[in-house]
């Protein structure tokens, strides 16, 4: 991939400045500026670091902290003001719905724009969502609940496209595109049945749009056939076939124990110069819908190496004693949000090697997979209350993932140096989307003329607090958030009337 640099392009501009961030620990991945100094802010926007003049309309004292960028997820299915507002406490001020997408992608831009968001946001266009369509006839509704209430028809899970269908599915994705969307979402796991076929159309329309998709690997098992090993070797044919960029999701979690030999083959499709590129969360429990259709597979536990005991109801807390309790469940409700504990990360040193190999893969993002927050009788909230409801619940990881992955592998653990750990947060994710969406080039960067995203924190006290009993509290250490140069968190407390966040999207296709 082409590493585009903004350093030593933008002199700093004088003032008057809207706000100096003074005395800091200035730290930008790109440059290896790693040192004390200002940062001054016009209109969104850094005008000016290192020594900056006084005079500004106001000042934040930055003695004794870090500041950096602001962390880019890539892999964020809140996607609301409850959702932005935990992430914001975990340094996040872009977050992107890329794994699974939207369709159609210009209304779920209109709806965000509508209700305002505090981060900024964006989506890829939807596969599953075009496979409903096009399989079942059922039109797409632009929010992730639509995929479970489209599971009483099993045809786009199980069943291969026709060529018809295969035509309305890469219509739509195209459309989904000429709207904005920053690439493809492919979730193939969601419909196993998909050919290859297809998949190496949509990978083929990918690179002729020369946006990357991102995949949920087919197969989360140790175990051939159908294992992760044959995933993520399909997935790196795409790659090498038709030229397309294939971005692979939660690595851990898809990997499962099989992490090492999927990393080896990764590293060498690199090497080859493909473009296949990873990311991560620092956790060894995923969660995803109680429908999904890996859950089903009457040898679950000997494919994973976890038995239905480590599936968990996110609502409730209960778990699974054998599969039938498991499809009686998917049959009443297969929306519901689930835990899956696919790795013992407090107790089996093992797993917790095999967790670093995805974490620490080099060149590999930090991506948190952050849930939706739901209630007790399981649906989303979308309200606006702050602290969010007691009984609001998710995943740890929709609240702590980049304070979680700072604090253990970077400070405590010092397995990667601070500015090698905030890359994994900023710059790479930033460089994974800016060859094909420009407003990432100006984002996960501390330089003039990049966009004032910026995180000010406490090292030493930096830390998540959410836990799989209470998932509900946010993550500690950021005193100062700005997106697009507005505070959203301004002392350490949030400001709950901030709603700065601006919407991330390709250029539009040109009308007529």
């Amino acid at each position: 991939m082409t590493e585009t640099t903004m350093s030593s392009v933008q002199p700093n501009q004088s003032g008057p400045y809207d706000l100096v961030i003074r005395g800091g620990r200035l730290v930008d991945p790109e440059t290896g500026r790693d040192g004390v100094g200002d940062v001054a802010i016009r209109d969104g926007r850094i005008v000016a670091i290192g020594t900056v003049e006084p005079g500004a309309a106001r000042s934040i004292d930055a003695r004794g902290l870090v500041v950096a960028p602001g962390f880019i997820d890539l892999h964020a299915h809140g996607q609301s003001v409850a959702a932005d507002r935990m992430q914001a406490f975990d340094g996040v001020t872009t977050s992107l719905e890329l794994e699974a997408g939207t369709l159609p992608v210009s209304a779920w831009y209109d709806n965000q724009a509508g209700k305002g968001r505090v981060l900024n946001y964006g989506t890829a266009a939807n596969w599953v969502f075009a496979r409903i369509a096009a399989m079942i006839g059922t039109e797409p509704e632009p929010e992730l609940g639509f995929m479970g209430r489209s599971s009483h028809d099993k045809r786009w899970v199980d069943n291969v496209a026709s060529p018809a269908e295969i035509d309305e599915i890469i219509a739509r994705l195209a459309e989904g595109l000429d709207e904005g969307g920053i690439g493809i979402g492919i979730l193939n796991a969601y419909a196993p049945g998909a050919g290859v076929k297809e998949l190496s159309e949509v990978a083929s329309l990918a690179a002729r749009y020369d946006v990357p998709t991102y995949t949920h690997v087919a197969y989360a098992s140790n175990v051939d056939p159908r294992s992760s090993i044959e995933a993520y070797t399909r997935l790196i044919g795409y790659a090498g076939s038709t030229g397309a960029h294939m971005h692979i999701c939660h690595f851990n979690s898809t990997s499962l124990q099989d992490v090492e030999r999927a990393a080896k083959l990764v590293k060498k499709a690199q090497d080859q110069g493909l473009k296949v590129t990873v990311e991560a969360y620092p956790y060894g429990t995923g969660s995803t819908v109680l429908g999904a259709a890996f859950f089903a597979d009457p040898a679950f536990p000997e494919r994973t190496g976890s038995g239905y005991g480590a599936v968990e109801m996110v609502d409730t807390g209960r778990s699974f004693t054998n599969r039938e309790e498991m499809l009686a469940a998917q049959a009443q409700d297969p929306g519901s949000l689930v835990l899956w504990h696919f790795l013992d990360v407090e107790a089996n040193q093992r797993h917790r090697d095999l967790l670093d190999v995805s974490i620490l893969y080099p060149g590999g993002a930090i991506a948190s997979d952050a849930m939706p927050w739901s209630l007790a009788d399981g649906s989303f909230y979308d309200g606006d209350a702050w602290p969010l409801p007691a009984n609001a619940s998710s995943h740890p990881r929709s609240s702590g993932t980049f304070t979680r992955f700072l604090r253990q592998w970077v400070r405590e653990r010092q397995a990667l140096s601070l500015i090698d750990g905030l890359a994994k947060c900023t710059l790479i994710p930033a460089r994974i989307l800016e060859e094909s969406t420009p407003a990432l080039r100006t984002k996960g960067r501390l330089q003039v003329g990049a966009d004032a995203d910026i995180v000010v924190f406490d090292y030493a006290s930096l830390t998540d607090k959410a836990t799989f009993k209470q998932m509900n509290q946010a993550a500690e250490g950021m005193r100062h958030v700005l997106v697009n140069g507005e505070p959203v968190i301004s002392g350490g407390e949030l400001i709950t009337a901030a709603r700065p966040g601006r919407p991330i999207r390709r250029p539009q296709k040109a009308k007529g």
